[in-house]
């Protein structure tokens, strides 16, 4: 009973903090000039957007790690949640560098792409060299009851995970409300894998991370009013990927997350098909604007991606528990 009380403080609480903070902090935000610097890529409708700041990812990081060490401070000393929150926190960083570059220079270029992606694999190698004796080498496989070792392999294919997921959700960031959303949506599962793995501090980790994105949705619902930024894509990349490994559930981080695959896979095939054979397979990339293009409200696309979230995570959950 206890520990369910304070499963709903973290949430509860993660939740009134950032929903109490937010608007003093876009106020802040615009005060200072820390708007969006849209892409000379993006779409022409989504140049208005330009004013609009970013950064609020910050706050859903922060918040529920605030929360955790009111509540639990000695979750600090458990190596799975610390794995899980240096993960977190770390790709924040490496976001929030990027967020604080394009703001200084007042264009859309922070990090460049190589030393970014650079920043990534070194911050995913450090934290499993560190935290590889709870994690292992192998990789389970649903439904066969087996499980593949992949001995020093293993630590390349973590550290690829970790950056195709960081990226990934980072694609999806294109619209009000679609990645915080879909991100709310498959993280749903891990909560449950983590409640059955008897992973306390974990699971009070996670609903502390889903109260702070839902009070973000709400400030991030159309028409956004604050962005997430890289501080908050990059983090949440970074916290799919720490979970599928803590809790060996890779296969089902694949289903659960499909949406942010799919984003992934089309960007790839785009870039792919562009550099090989010189031509678009599609309209555009991220592949949500492609949508755009055909005139469908972006609300519409959003809510359809919402369902295509749940439906995966449904999967997810199932390979996960089930497999």
């Amino acid at each position: 009973m206890k520990t369910a009380i304070l499963y709903i403080l973290s949430f509860l609480g993660s939740l009134a903090l950032v929903f109490v903070v937010m608007p003093k902090y876009i106020s802040y935000l615009k005060k200072a000039g820390y708007n969006q610097e849209v892409s000379e890529y993006a779409l022409k409708e989504y140049q208005e957007k330009a004013k609009t700041p970013i950064m609020g990812g910050l706050l859903f990081v922060v918040a529920p790690l605030l929360l955790l060490l009111v509540l639990r401070p000695a979750a600090l000393l458990n190596p799975k949640a610390l794995f899980v929150i240096l993960s977190y926190a770390s790709f924040c960083l490496i976001g929030f560098l990027d967020d604080f570059l394009i703001l200084l220079r007042h264009n859309n270029e922070g990090l460049s792409p190589k030393k970014k992606l650079l920043a990534q694999l070194v911050f995913a190698g450090v934290l499993y060299l560190l935290f590889h004796k709870y994690i292992g080498s192998s990789v389970y496989l649903p439904f066969l009851h087996t499980s593949i070792d992949l001995g020093i392999l293993f630590a390349p294919f973590l550290i690829l995970v970790y950056a195709a997921e960081a990226n990934a959700v980072n694609f999806t960031d294109g619209m009000d409300g679609l990645c915080a959303g879909v991100s709310f949506i498959s993280l749903l599962p891990f909560v449950l894998f983590a409640l059955k793995a008897g992973e306390s501090d974990l699971v009070l980790l996670l609903f502390g991370i889903l109260g702070a994105l839902l009070g973000y949705l709400y400030y991030n619902r159309f028409p956004a009013k604050i962005f997430m930024g890289d501080s908050g894509s990059l983090a949440l990349g970074a916290l799919f990927a720490s979970l599928g490994f803590i809790l060996h559930k890779e296969v089902a981080l694949f289903f659960a997350g499909f949406v942010f695959v799919w984003e992934m896979f089309c960007v790839s095939l785009q870039l792919f098909c562009v550099i090989v054979f010189h031509r678009r397979i599609f309209s555009y990339t991220p592949i949500h604007y492609a949508f755009r293009l055909k005139g469908i409200p972006e609300t519409r696309i959003v809510s359809s991606f919402y369902v295509l979230a749940l439906l995966s995570a449904a999967v997810g959950l199932l390979v996960g528990f089930f497999g």
